[in-house]
């Protein structure tokens, strides 16, 4: 008898499995399509800390967030993030194969490793996925990746990118960060402190936008160089 009921379980599991990614996929489809056209109000990290301070009172600072519309952000830190963080943003389609290709090399001859987030990947991981790291995290951020560049225009992922990118413990988002950092509105910022806020973006708990390493300043430096060459979406 227990012969006879185990291939019946086992496509019940199968059948359950396959309507749980079914709403997983719908969930996520509209959280993209809604999204599109209107400003998330919190982030879904905002939130996992909030419940892991909550659950498992864990350190806990409650964040700085103010929307800021694109066309409010200065046009130097538009430029500044695309030169620090994804130079073919404009280019590619939410996946960097060249830059890719780069981190692998170094990993095989120099025995470094960094990453190769794009923007819309960034975007990805900052609005709808908690900052924890595992497998299935990089699943979805390469999921919602593929739905972003699907459905929205490079204006729209950079805007909700420097709104919701962290720009250091409690800071969320171009206008905290300017606020924090310059007394000034995200639309002030002048090239210089422009470039100084991207350059810490790639670990803005250990780089100092206040008091900036040498590392950060040769940072600062390069963007300051290349962000000429940055198109604005």
């Amino acid at each position: 008898m227990g012969k006879k009921k185990r291939p019946g379980i086992i496509i019940w599991i199968w059948k359950m499995l396959f309507k749980l990614v079914l709403v997983l996929v719908l969930l996520s489809l509209c959280q993209v399509l809604f999204f599109g056209y209107f400003n998330p109000p919190v982030t879904v990290n905002m939130i996992w800390e909030r419940l892991s301070f909550e659950i498992w009172e864990t350190r806990y600072v409650k964040p700085v967030y103010v929307w800021q519309d694109i066309e409010e952000i200065s046009p130097s830190l538009k430029r500044a993030v695309m030169a620090s963080e994804d130079q073919r943003f404009l280019i590619h389609n939410g996946f960097d194969f060249q830059e890719i290709k780069i981190v692998i090399r170094d990993m095989v001859e120099k025995q470094t490793f960094r990453g190769a987030s794009t923007i819309t990947m960034q975007a990805a991981r900052s609005l709808f996925l908690p900052a924890s790291r595992n497998p299935l995290r990089k699943m979805a951020e390469a999921w919602y990746t593929l739905l972003m560049e699907l459905f929205w225009d490079k204006k729209r992922i950079l805007e909700i990118y420097l709104n919701t990118v962290d720009w250091g413990t409690g800071v969320v988002g171009a206008q905290a960060g300017a606020r924090k950092y310059f007394s000034t509105d995200a639309g002030g910022l002048s090239r210089s402190q422009a470039a100084l806020m991207a350059a810490v973006l790639p670990s803005p708990h250990k780089w100092s936008v206040t008091h900036p390493s040498a590392h950060v300043k040769d940072r600062q430096r390069r963007i300051l160089r290349d962000m000429g060459k940055m198109r604005l979406p």
